[in-house]
């Protein structure tokens, strides 16, 4: 997806052993759209060199506040004013202390300096030992540096180069996308706080094989990720899929109908929005052996008792703050056939104000989808397009509907 297409970013590399990351960080900003244009330091040009930055981006590497191919001699009025958002990554802990100080003796500082506060945001992918990071000092400057409006993405947990493990690690680069396409999304849903759940459910027979279906999740976690960028608070409530959290979401893992119910019941209580898009099993096995049903060598197969799961969006709907408006609620209705005659019912026997409509065969695993709209006013179709790209309009109409109201 093209989902940063007609950005300019300002792509500023520091000293630090990261910068190996900042290449790759660089080829998936292009391939998300934007224009890159690299700056670096005298430091970061020890670690990786401009022929690269230079070969990735298709532009000259800018690393002098003197250099003679601006006209005017003033890169850091130039490049700071002919950007949507300036990046520091990596952002060495030197280097954070040089913009809370307002040092301006070499081009990056100086830059990010001179760059207009208002409209030209200022992002920092932190890089550096774990010792270092949790310094006093480190924190106190990174407190201020985001007091004075720039915005820190965070850190990540791992092996660092000296050999230690710990916090201090630079993002991986397709965390860092994750997190600057976030940036530049309409925050529709500022101030909400947005439960999901996303998935199938597995109703265990016996200790090995289980009830089941072909949800792969990504409808749901492209819903859930979508409600993030938004601005949105967001739980995600999962069945058993193989799918990666998206960033700044919070995940509780579920195996059961049963499971799923307790743990959305238990969440829905803050929740100002609940999307229910898992695959949740109508039926379970009314017992469970305790040891693998294997076969008798009578050639019959075993008899199998079932009852009927409980109705997790129905139960939801039916809570006082559901009924009173202070919980929004959406269905999803994964049918085979008749998908109008059937959602349309299904959103009249929930009791919910919207339901999402889709053919389950032709999106189950897919990365592509279309959806149905069924509201009180009728029907609208969104067409077919990328899970993400559906989620971020399903999140818009969902934005649309809330009451003009902060969350209680």
């Amino acid at each position: 997806m093209q989902d940063l297409a007609g950005k300019h970013i300002v792509l500023g590399l520091t000293g630090g052993i990261a910068c190996y990351k900042s290449a790759e960080l660089c080829r998936l900003l292009i391939k998300s759209g934007a224009t890159v244009q690299v700056v670096m330091t005298e430091a970061a040009e020890q670690f990786i060199t401009p022929v690269t930055m230079q070969a990735l981006s298709g532009r000259p590497v800018y690393g002098s506040q003197w250099d003679t191919r601006e006209p005017n001699n003033m890169p850091h009025i130039n490049l700071s004013r002919e950007a949507d958002a300036i990046v520091l990554a990596p952002c060495s802990a030197d280097f954070i202390a040089r913009l809370v100080q307002g040092r301006a003796d070499e081009l990056l500082s100086l830059l990010c300096l001179a760059r207009p506060r208002e409209t030209v945001p200022l992002l920092l992918a932190p890089a550096m030992n774990r010792e270092m990071w949790s310094h006093p000092a480190m924190q106190r400057n990174l407190a201020q540096v985001q007091a004075d409006g720039a915005i820190a993405l965070g850190v990540g947990t791992g092996d660092q180069a000296c050999g230690e493990t710990g916090d201090g690690r630079m993002l991986e680069p397709i965390q860092l996308l994750e997190d600057i396409v976030a940036f530049f999304q309409p925050k529709v849903l500022a101030g909400q706080r947005v439960l999901v759940t996303a998935g199938p459910t597995f109703e265990a027979l016996d200790p090995i094989r289980g009830i089941t279906n072909h949800s792969s999740g990504k409808m749901g976690f492209a819903i859930a990720r979508a409600a993030r960028e938004a601005g949105a608070e967001v739980t995600l409530i999962a069945g058993p899929v193989h799918q990666t959290t998206p960033r700044g979401v919070r995940r509780v893992d579920v195996l059961s109908a049963q499971g799923m119910l307790e743990s959305t019941l238990g969440n829905a209580q803050d929740a100002t929005v609940f999307v229910a898009t898992a695959a949740v099993a109508d039926w379970r096995p009314a017992s469970h052996s305790e040891q693998k049903i294997k076969k008798d060598g009578s050639g019959q197969p075993p008899v199998l008792h079932f009852v009927e799961n409980p109705d997790i969006l129905a139960t939801v709907a039916k809570t006082p703050r559901a009924q009173s408006g202070a919980l929004f609620c959406v269905g999803f209705a994964a049918e085979s056939e008749n998908l109008v005659a059937h959602a349309s019912a299904k959103r009249e026997r929930k009791g919910i104000p919207l339901l999402v409509g889709n053919i389950g065969p032709l999106t189950f695993g897919q990365d592509h989808n279309s959806l149905l709209l069924v509201d009180s006013d009728g029907v609208r179709e969104l067409p077919r397009a990328t899970k993400l790209a559906l989620a971020r309009q399903l999140v818009a109409e969902i934005a649309a509907r809330l009451p003009a109201r902060r969350p209680p």
